[in-house]
C-alpha cells in the first residue's frame, strides 16, 4: 500500500512511581500504562509523495519546536538509506506537552506505518532502539497496548486483558513551560537510585475494582507538577468532586488528568458546562 494510516492514541499513566535518579541523570520508573480510545491523533504516511511533514487539526499551531515526526524520519533514514519514506500528515487533536504522550504517540504511530511500508526491509532497522532515542514514552507508544513500563521506559511487559475503564481526560489548557518535564523533575528532587533497588513486578489487576484500587496508588510527580503548573490542583479537585468519580489522578508530568466514572459521557458533559475553556474528552482506557 502507498498510503498508510495509523491512529495515535493518548498514553495514560494509570500509576507512576519514580524509583530514583540514575547515575546517567535519567530517572528509573515503574508505570502502569493504558491507551485511550475516543479522542486521538491521526498519522497518514503517503509513500507516493516527497518526504516531509504537514500538521493539521485544532492543536497544529501548538507545535513550535522541531516536530518529533521529522526526527523520526531522520533516524529511520539514517538506519537504512534504502528505506521507503514519504510525506506524513498529522491530524493533531490532542493537546501538546500534556502528559498523555501526544508527540510520543505520534512518533510511535509513524514508526508502525513505516514498518508496514517496509516489510521486506524491517529486519534491517532496530525499531525499538530508534523509539527509545526519540523519547522515554515512545517505546510503549510503539507497542500501543496496555503495559507495565519500567527502567527509563524501555522495559515493557504486556498487561493482557487489562479491565476496561470509562474515563474522562481533562486538560486546563493553561500555559505550559517549554521545559515542563525538566522543571517537574527538578521540583521532585528524587534521590539517587540505589544499585540494590529492584524494579517492581507488574501488579495483579484482574478485575475493574482491583484496577481502580491500584490507581489510588497515584502519581509520584503530582506534587511537583502542581508546583510548576498550579492549575492541576483545580482539575484534580474538580474531578474528585464530580458525582460518580471513582478515582482521579494525573498522567505523566501533567497537566492532563483523568477521572474514572461509571458514566463518563454524562460526567464529561456536566464538567464541560462548568469549565467550557478546558479540554475534556470522554474515553475508554484499556
Amino acid at each position: 500500500m502507498s498510503v498508510l494510516v495509523e491512529i495515535a492514541r493518548p498514553k495514560v499513566n494509570l500509576t507512576l512511581r519514580i524509583l530514583g535518579r540514575r547515575a546517567d541523570g535519567y530517572h528509573a520508573l515503574a508505570s502502569l500504562v493504558a491507551f485511550a480510545a475516543g479522542m486521538t491523533d491521526r498519522v497518514t504516511l503517503d509513500c507516493r509523495r516527497a518526504r516531509g511533514v504537514t500538521v493539521i487539526g485544532p492543536f497544529a499551531s501548538s507545535i513550535t519546536d522541531t516536530n518529533l515526526l521529522e526526527t523520526t524520519l531522520d533516524l529511520v533514514a539514517a538506519a537504512d538509506p534504502d528505506v521507503r519514506l514519504g510525506h506524513v500528515t498529522l491530524e493533531k487533536n490532542l493537546p501538546v506537552a500534556a502528559g498523555i504522550g501526544g508527540g510520543s504517540a505520534d512518533a510511535g504511530a509513524l514508526l508502525r506505518a513505516l514498518l508496514r511500508a517496509n516489510v521486506m526491509r524491517a529486519a534491517s532497522i532496530e525499531w525499538q532502539a530508534i523509539s527509545l532515542r526519540l523519547g522515554a514514552d515512545v517505546p510503549v507508544c510503539l507497542f500501543n497496548r496496555a503495559a507495565w513500563m519500567t527502567g527509563i521506559g524501555e522495559r515493557i511487559t504486556a498487561m493482557e486483558e487489562l479491565p476496561r475503564l470509562d474515563a474522562i481526560l481533562v486538560n486546563p489548557l493553561a500555559e505550559v513551560p517549554n521545559d515542563k518535564t525538566a522543571q517537574v523533575f527538578r521540583a521532585l528532587a528524587a534521590p539517587p537510585l540505589s544499585v540494590a533497588d529492584k524494579m517492581p513486578s507488574a501488579p495483579a489487576v484482574a478485575s475493574r475494582e482491583a484496577l481502580i484500587d491500584h490507581i489510588n496508588g497515584g502519581n509520584d510527580l503530582e506534587a511537583a507538577a502542581k508546583h510548576v503548573m498550579p492549575a492541576i490542583d483545580e482539575v484534580l479537585s474538580t474531578l474528585r468532586a464530580t458525582p460518580g468519580c471513582r478515582v482521579a489522578a494525573m498522567s505523566g508530568a501533567g497537566p492532563t488528568c483523568f477521572g474514572i466514572f461509571d458514566d463518563a459521557h454524562a460526567a464529561a458533559a456536566s464538567l464541560a458546562m462548568r469549565h467550557p475553556k478546558w479540554w475534556i474528552a470522554p474515553v475508554v482506557l484499556s
